[in-house]
């Protein structure tokens, strides 16, 4: 319900005060305050940290003077063309063909909770963890209104922001650029932290000096990418996991995205995060609107490592809408690095024995499944054809299944689940789709179609290729009692016909997950992109986890799951145990070490073929696998304490807490060992220094002792490690 007067809150601070023209956005640890120029009708900042009860008076001295005096001026909304001669948030190109707007503060709204976005993934929540702040500026000369969109979850120091834009004008406009957060900052030194990659190393941490000028990042893959992640901290320079202040900044958002950030000469830092505008030029019809992506920023004056947390809650609880947000996954192997495409029903069933003989809980089959006319032999070919092959599967894939089904995975009372990968929106050029829909494909004119990983991209922008990926979908899933999909992706697009279009095909994407997530809300879907290409906010809206990388070495495996923990929960990651030489790097590690290391994922299983593991390893896998069991709960709804970064130390390690703080287990690991060297004392983070804490089952200590005292582990050989369980008495 929409209001111009305060809501009703049981906390003694409101979550929203608007003070004639001054607005203030409260949580338990953060304010956000701006207000109305009077004189000009701009929006301007005036602080964005720490709880405060009135804008800082540092904050509100002016400095005028320079050669352009909007340098240091901190806007809420800054447009192009009137005097801010910095980066701007919004870019909007009139039918005159010119590009000046002139956004001026017309009134606000509050909302009790937060209203959804149509098409969008989005935050949500009750009307008592959430509050919604609705800004409404005007360009009069234009007839254009863009209405800002805060939301404030208290408990959380989390703000969102979205932008609406509506051309209530006569002529078509054509919004170029439109940055879904912009924030100023005052002057002051600045780190910025994000996470940037390739295939099989993805969300490694870089972090970097703010400089005079402009600096950023971003994907034109069409979707959020390998290269960088749709994610920025800004730090001060001293921050640490656990000190110091950090902001941080998600996108919820899968497609194409812009992280810029500018200090100006005068030394205001801008940070701007919204869709990239090569890949964007939205056109409005009078009467038409347009809504941006949201983007989640949260404040910590505690370090990093509180940043993450508060990421990991309100992703886990006002974000992911899947029923398994916060239930233990089961444990599953993929047969794919067994058998690749050599395979029958024989095969596979012959896999999924050895997977329950394991203790395996859910059994995968990957690629080559599918295609008749083109069989799925190699990946030339099929992409498109979502039809069970025949000569494969001569009974069909239900039947298969149903064997499966009764398998009873060893040391349990359960019976195996079955799950599948696809690949819905790619299309082989050799398909019987291509022959009868080429049009389908992304395409420009008489081009040519530029193949890579031998497929072209759908373009899901049409709604006819939305319907065909759900139906085609929902007919393999009413076909078999499949718990599980793997669904990927496995290159960017090339040759969009318009950079409308790489939105649209969001837009249509998300339509397809809604559908299919909505109607078979008892599958576990798994989001993949040659591992971590679209692990991002969008995605977690509809897939619970998401394959973490393809890289499964467990050493890099380390470094690309502490790294996607700064904004991604824990319970969010696949991380599955690999065969050794890694396939990949050729680095062979033992047993435990990759499964310690795979542990830290929500999704744990098997990356290899149970026909061909060694007798010493056969007997310790069950083992492994119930550990992991004991784990997870933990880990899927836990909160993550970094102890000790793997960049920076030869022993990482850390700890997952659960949410009413009475158990915890630690991971700790030696990387190289070191010869006739003391070991470094590892303190943990989190717990209650008054209480009692037993150990591995044994000894008990207090919190205090545990924290400040710590423990100090005795590592034998290169890449060991250590799982310990902590438990309050």
């Amino acid at each position: 319900m929409a209001a111009t007067g305060l809501p009703s809150r049981p906390s003694p601070r409101q979550a929203v005060v608007v003070d004639g023209l001054s607005f203030a956005l409260n949580g338990n640890n953060v304010s956000y305050r701006f207000h109305v120029d009077e004189e000009t009708g701009d929006l301007i900042g005036d602080h964005f940290g720490g709880s405060v009860d009135e804008n800082p008076i540092a904050h509100i001295i002016r400095n005028d003077g320079g050669w352009a005096n909007h340098a240091h001026v901190r806007r809420e909304f800054p447009d192009l063309g009137r005097g801010d001669f910095r980066t701007p948030a919004v870019h909007i190109k009139h039918e005159t063909g010119h590009t000046v707007c002139d956004f001026k503060y017309k009134s606000y709204t509050i909302v009790n909770g937060k209203p959804p976005l149509p098409g969008l993934p989005c935050t949500f929540g009750r009307n008592d963890e959430v509050t919604t702040l609705v800004v409404c500026l005007e360009d009069s000369y234009r007839s254009i209104t863009a209405e800002l969109s805060y939301s404030i979850y208290p408990q959380l120091d989390a703000i969102v922001r979205s932008v609406k834009i509506t051309n209530n004008g006569t002529d078509k406009i054509s919004i170029e650029k439109l940055a879904s957060f912009s924030v100023d900052f005052p002057y002051g030194d600045y780190e910025m932290l994000q996470l940037q990659g390739e295939w099989t190393r993805e969300c490694h941490r870089i972090r970097r000096k703010v400089d005079y000028g402009q600096q950023g990042f971003g994907s034109i893959n069409g979707y959020s990418s390998h290269y960088n992640n749709p994610f920025l901290a800004l730090t001060s320079p001293d921050t640490t996991e656990s000190y110091g202040h950090a902001w941080g900044f998600s996108l919820v958002y899968t497609g194409s995205f812009s992280v810029e950030v500018e200090k100006s000469p005068q030394g205001v830092t801008r940070a701007l995060v919204g869709m990239n505008p090569y890949h964007f030029s939205w056109s409005l019809a009078p009467g038409e609107t347009f809504v941006s992506p949201e983007c989640v920023s949260v404040f910590s004056n505690t370090g990093v490592g509180a940043m993450s947390r508060k990421f990991h809650r309100l992703y886990r609880q006002h974000l992911i809408k899947s029923q398994f947000v916060n239930k233990p996954r089961p444990v599953l192997l993929n047969g794919w690095e067994g058998v690749y495409f050599d395979f029958d029903e024989d095969i596979i069933y012959s896999l999924a024995e050895e997977s329950a003989k394991l203790g395996v809980k859910l059994f995968v089959l990957d690629d080559g499944w599918f295609g008749n006319k083109y069989p799925r032999h190699n990946d030339h070919t099929s992409l498109g054809d979502w039809q069970v092959n025949t000569t494969r599967f001569p009974k069909g894939l239900g039947h298969l299944v149903e064997r499966v089904k009764k398998l009873r995975a060893a040391g349990s009372d359960e019976t195996l689940q079955f799950g599948l990968w696809v690949e819905p929106e790619m299309i082989s050029k050799k398909s019987e789709l291509y022959e009868k829909h080429p049009e389908w494909a992304l395409h420009v004119g008489e081009n040519p179609r530029t193949e890579n990983r031998n497929q072209l991209v759908l373009n899901v922008a049409l709604p006819e290729v939305q319907d065909f990926i759900i139906d085609s979908i929902s007919g393999i899933l009413e076909s078999a009692p499949i718990t599980y999909i793997k669904w990927d992706n496995n290159r960017g697009m090339h040759e969009s016909p318009s950079p409308q279009n790489y939105h649209a095909y969001m837009l249509g994407m998300y339509r397809v997950f809604e559908k299919l997530t909505t109607k078979f809300p008892d599958v576990i879907w798994e989001g993949c992109a040659s591992g971590g290409g679209r692990f991002d906010a969008g995605i977690l809206q509809y897939f619970p986890q998401v394959w973490t990388s393809d890289g499964t070495d467990a050493l890099d495996r380390i470094h690309i799951q502490f790294g996607t923990s700064l904004v991604y929960p824990a319970s969010a990651m696949g991380a599955h145990l690999s065969a050794v030489p890694n396939e990949i790097t050729g680095r062979t590690t033992p047993l435990t070490f990759r499964a310690h290391v795979a542990m830290m994922g929500g999704s744990f299983g098997l990356e290899l073929d149970p026909r061909k593991i060694s007798e010493e390893d056969r007997v310790q896998i069950p083992d492994l696998i119930g550990l992991a069991e004991k784990i997870n709960p933990i880990v899927i709804s836990g909160d993550m304490h970094r102890l000790v970064l793997p960049d920076n130390s030869n022993f990482p390690a850390a700890l997952f807490i659960s949410q009413d703080g009475n158990q915890a287990v630690l991971f700790a690991f030696q990387i190289l060992r070191r010869q006739v060297h003391n070991f470094p004392t590892l303190r943990l983070e989190g717990l209650v220094p008054t209480a009692r804490y037993k150990v591995d089952g044994e000894n008990i200590y207090s919190g205090a002792t545990l924290m400040n005292g710590g423990f100090q582990f005795r590592f034998a050989r290169d890449y060991d490690s250590k799982v310990v369980f902590i438990e309050k008495v």
